[in-house]
């Protein structure tokens, strides 16, 4: 079975009004049925969808599109190559749209609760807060305290497992650098 194109209305959109290629053509390679290319192409399906370019994205190319519009039998192919996804460590602070603001503080809550040994200041960069909310959500001396409810920031989306665990394990060292720090000054007493 071949892949459906990235934004499969939108590029259905694009070829009915950039080629002329068949209904059914289009219907097979966007994975859409032909009754739905016949409502684009009458303009009453996908009104005010921006039609997007398979040819930019690399998904097709002229050739492949002259081609099947000579054949009508052609079905369109798909340039099926892998697309390299890369994490870049180097995070970008995106934006939190209003609906999902309230997240930040129910997780900060959910770790003070589930990892109390994370610092205020790594709880704050984890879930992307103050550090001063942090210490009045510990204090229970936050603004809105009484209508937080502790929520997975992972869960949700706010950080990954990955992040949660590096933080938890820099905890961890820095509570047994402290134990063996005090250790040492009870030796020296």
């Amino acid at each position: 079975m071949s892949k459906a194109p990235l934004m499969p209305m939108a590029t259905a959109v694009w070829l009915v009004e950039n080629t002329s290629l068949t209904f059914k053509q289009i219907a097979e390679f966007c994975k859409l049925h032909e009754v739905e290319i016949q409502g684009i192409a009458d303009g009453e399906v996908a009104k005010g969808i921006v039609g997007y370019n398979p040819i930019i994205s690399g998904q097709l190319t002229n050739e492949e599109i002259e081609l099947s519009t000579k054949d009508n039998a052609r079905p369109l192919n798909i340039i099926d190559e892998e697309v390299e996804v890369r994490n870049s460590e180097n995070k970008i602070k995106k934006y939190v749209p209003l609906s999902k603001r309230q997240d930040k503080p129910d997780s900060a809550l959910w770790l003070l609760k589930n990892h109390s040994l994370l610092k205020d200041s790594q709880i704050a960069r984890l879930v992307g807060i103050t550090k001063n909310s942090v210490s009045a959500i510990r204090n229970k001396s936050y603004w809105n305290y009484n209508s937080l409810n502790a929520k997975d920031p992972v869960a949700m989306g706010l950080f990954s497992q990955k992040d949660l665990l590096s933080a938890i394990e820099k905890a961890e060292r820095r509570i047994l650098k402290e134990k063996k720090d005090k250790d040492k000054l009870n030796l020296n007493k």
